[in-house]
């Protein structure tokens, strides 16, 4: 049963597209159905998340705020040594954990974890090995579909449909 998810940013909870105003500041477009999906496994289930993304970003701490995101790393090279401290602070096995990215610096956590998934737009040497390849891209719902495969997988599914009623 999968007890930790660990998210990408740029790419799998965006479009990967990153856009500064002229005063320098960042902007980032986060899909309202992917966050909506990370708050029931995090406060309905309570169950654990990661970001472990290789930028820094104001806006990404604010998001993970506000879904309940426990473990945030930023600005990370070697996501895969990043997790491995998470799993033995959790006390969690690799087995126990389903990971998104888009790209070769995610590559590494990928080979690694139980539960492995690229957005449809992620690059064709993730796509040779993950466990499912997404139909949506990434900020356009490729997190919740991720979420709502696990629910399926692990016999969650109708308690996840019973969180929005």
């Amino acid at each position: 049963m999968i007890e930790l998810i660990v998210l990408d940013v740029d790419g799998t909870l965006t479009d990967g597209k990153i856009t500064y105003s002229n005063s320098g500041e960042e902007t980032k477009s986060f899909d309202v159905a992917d966050g909506l999906a990370i708050a029931v496994w995090t406060k309905k289930f309570g169950k654990k998340a990661a970001i472990i993304t290789g930028r820094s970003s104001f806006v990404v701490e604010k998001r993970a705020k506000e879904l309940n995101i426990t473990h945030l790393h930023q600005g990370i090279k070697n996501k895969q040594e990043v997790l491995e401290e998470i799993l033995k602070k959790e006390g969690l096995s690799w087995s126990q954990v389903a990971a998104i990215g888009d790209d070769l610096n995610d590559y590494n956590m990928l080979k690694k974890v139980g539960l492995s998934f690229t957005p449809a737009n992620g690059t064709h040497y993730l796509k040779e090995f993950v466990n499912v390849v997404c139909q949506n891209k990434g900020g356009d719902g490729a997190v919740r579909e991720m979420l709502e495969y696990i629910f399926k997988e692990d016999g969650l599914e109708e308690e996840f449909l019973k969180a929005w009623l």
